[in-house]
């Protein structure tokens, strides 16, 4: 069987939490026999068109950005070829132009969306965009949802309940790799013997600022491992007396396993919805660290459930992360005991593997095949 999944960017251009998907399902699906290939839009196709854990990276010429919405005329073509070699078409929401190229040329194949999110930020030109948007979710033949809590949450999802599914995200441990020692000693000499860490793309709906107001409050060290388009507005904040906030910026894969090992706990204070789900606590559940996170509706409240693996706590309320950031620190033994159920829930639900058998089923479903 083959898969062609199909979003607006992903590896080498760029490798966000979107991507990072979509690579576990073309690497996971492959021992069952699924041959994946990846269509997105780059400034440099030839170059970034490559080969990567077993599957193809293909791209069309990007040729202007608006609104976060990559636009190509090639891609049209590209699609009209990869399409005809596969069984499956697989979407992944939400990419406008995505909605175009399969209403002007129709796969005639089954095709399945994976919506990773509603569009919450464009809400002018969300007005603009629902017909499109509707016709094209009813064309589909099957919608996934990230999360139970997202498909209940979602009016968008509401309206196509039908032949909407639930399959969690997943991660792959094998690619999390033990930290080595050096590497770890490195780290716990630079930085304080207890500290709360944050991991993420620093963007507005992450709640950076709002971490900061509450460790500005309780004075506990806080690592923040990420750079984006808020980071220097965000040190400037920590710059006046937050001798206790840690900026580390972006770093490899490797030493992120490091701070995720030495973490005392993980605090994740996304306020909005444009966090649909939160892959960083999974991460977190892998190494099995207490998380802290905000009631949004969304995937965040599925993986990181109050009071088992950690603390759920209102968006947007300095008071309420402060007090269960203190509570994580002062209270080791339920520290523990909290991580030690959030990385039983991690092997219980957030596997690649799951993640991966679950679309098996569903392309299987969807084309009338039999598992091997």
């Amino acid at each position: 069987m083959r898969v062609l999944h199909f979003f607006k960017t992903y590896w080498p251009d760029t490798f966000g939490g979107v991507e990072r998907t979509i690579h576990a399902i073309a690497k996971g699906t492959a021992k069952y026999g699924v041959e994946s290939d990846v269509l997105s839009l780059s400034e440099t196709p030839i170059e970034n068109s490559v080969e990567f854990d077993g599957h193809m990276a293909h791209k069309a010429k990007l040729d202007f950005e608006f609104a976060s919405t990559g636009f190509s005329r090639e891609v049209f073509g590209r699609f009209r070829e990869l399409s005809r070699k596969a069984d499956i078409v697989h979407y992944h929401f939400p990419w406008p132009v995505m909605d175009i190229v399969h209403l002007t040329v129709p796969p005639g194949k089954p095709t399945v969306v994976t919506y990773h999110s509603d569009i919450v930020k464009q809400k002018v030109l969300l007005q603009f965009y629902k017909p499109l948007m509707s016709r094209f979710l009813k064309s589909v033949d099957c919608i996934v949802a990230t999360s139970p809590n997202y498909a209940m949450s979602s009016d968008v999802l509401e309206r196509f309940k039908s032949k909407t599914r639930v399959i969690p995200l997943g991660l792959d441990e094998a690619d999390y790799p033990k930290a080595d020692k050096a590497r770890v000693a490195r780290w716990r000499g630079k930085l304080p013997n207890r500290f709360l860490l944050f991991v993420g793309v620093l963007r507005y709906y992450k709640g950076v600022h709002i971490l900061l107001q509450a460790a500005k409050s309780n004075d506990l060290d806080i690592v923040i491992v990420g750079s984006g388009p808020t980071e220097a507005e965000l040190k400037q904040a920590a710059g006046q007396n937050l001798n206790n906030i840690h900026f580390l910026g972006s770093l490899s894969d490797n030493d992120k396993i490091a701070l995720l090992e030495l973490c005392a706990g993980f605090v994740f204070p996304s306020h909005l919805r444009s966090e649909a789900f939160g892959l960083s606590l999974v991460e977190a559940s892998m190494f099995g660290k207490p998380m802290i996170s905000c009631e949004i509706g969304t995937g965040t409240s599925f993986v990181n459930l109050d009071k088992q693996t950690g603390f759920v706590v209102p968006p947007n309320d300095v008071d309420a992360l402060s007090n269960a950031m203190k509570s994580l620190w002062d209270n080791e033994h339920e520290a523990t005991r909290m991580g030690a159920a959030a990385r039983s829930r991690y092997l219980a639900c957030f596997t690649a593997e799951k993640m991966c058998s679950a679309y098996d089923r569903l392309y299987r479903e969807l084309t009338g095949s039999r598992g091997s």
